[in-house]
């Protein structure tokens, strides 16, 4: 049994319709390659049918997994999500105080973070050393080449 993850409604929806692709479109090519192969004749030495079969347990895999996902899925309602401190779908802007280099980021779900996008994983070192953090703290984040400590300077949607 999968644990609860937290999506936005549009990622959600987004899931969804991967699924209906992998359950209609994909599974029929896939439908389709084996009976092609199947009708080659000898099984046991038929590269194509194999390779179709194995593409179809993969699929199948995928299938099974985002359905997983999609039951245990909770959707933020991102009107009720306080900006006092940094939380998931939070954008906070952070200052490196090694550096001075300042940066914002909006906190997402793992499944959603893109950091060429700017968002970034709860799950992630510096995502969850800014968790709660308010207005005006200092940050001590420990990643693999030592501690980084950042500023929160702004908090919001």
């Amino acid at each position: 049994m999968s644990q609860k993850s937290y999506y936005t409604k549009t990622s959600l929806e987004k899931f969804k319709k991967e699924l209906d692709i992998l359950e209609t479109k994909e599974r029929k090519a896939i439908s389709d390659k084996i009976s092609q192969a199947m009708a080659q004749g000898d099984l046991s030495e038929n590269a194509e049918y194999h390779a179709a079969k194995e593409e179809q347990t993969i699929l199948e895999m995928k299938i099974a997994k985002l359905k997983d996902e999609i039951a245990h899925a909770k959707i933020i309602d991102e009107t009720q999500i306080n900006t006092q401190s940094v939380s998931l779908l939070t954008k906070v802007k952070i200052k490196n105080q090694q550096t001075g280099k300042m940066v914002s980021y909006k906190l997402v779900p793992a499944k959603e973070a893109n950091i060429k996008e700017g968002s970034l994983s709860i799950e992630s070192p510096i995502g969850s050393g800014l968790l709660n953090k308010k207005v005006g703290d200092l940050a001590h984040i420990n990643v693999p080449a030592g501690t980084l400590i950042f500023e929160i300077l702004e908090i919001g949607l």
